[in-house]
């Protein structure tokens, strides 16, 4: 809605579509969000980002993460101690009520994943500039 408001193209893709968009119209940057970036510049965001950082390094695009700085948390040292939220099995196995999956089936459905700094090609992008994930913490340490 922004990007519409703001006069900037954009398309709307199914997360699923990500590899065939970024294939068939050539993307030449991904962007995304951040809950909380750890100090070595892991970053925890909605389920689904590190997928997108895997294929944007496999395409050679360049991978960004945009969050304002006080998603930087320097107590937590990589992304391996960012906790994840886990969310309702309901959320998979049914919609309305109506069950989708057989009973008794396993469920795991988290609502974050972590991205490694290393995948952050781009750069870590806050309202104090763009950083790379390893010059994050020298960089935002006296904010």
């Amino acid at each position: 809605m922004e990007l519409l408001h703001d006069g900037i193209p954009c398309t709307l893709i199914t997360d699923s579509a990500a590899a065939a968009t970024m294939g068939h119209y050539g993307v030449h940057a991904v962007v995304v969000g951040a809950d909380r970036i750890a100090a070595n510049g892991d970053t925890a965001n909605k389920v689904g980002t590190l997928s997108l950082a895997l294929l944007a390094l496999h395409m050679g695009v360049p991978f960004y993460v945009a969050a304002p700085s006080s998603s930087w948390d320097p107590n937590v040292p990589n992304g391996a101690g960012i906790p994840i939220e886990e969310r309702a099995a309901t959320e998979l196995t049914q919609i309305n009520g109506v069950r989708l999956a057989p009973h008794g089936v396993d469920v795991w459905n988290p609502a974050f994943d972590v991205t490694p700094h290393e995948m952050i090609t781009g750069g870590i992008v806050t309202e104090l500039g763009v950083f790379r994930p390893e010059e994050l913490s020298q960089r935002l340490a006296g904010c």
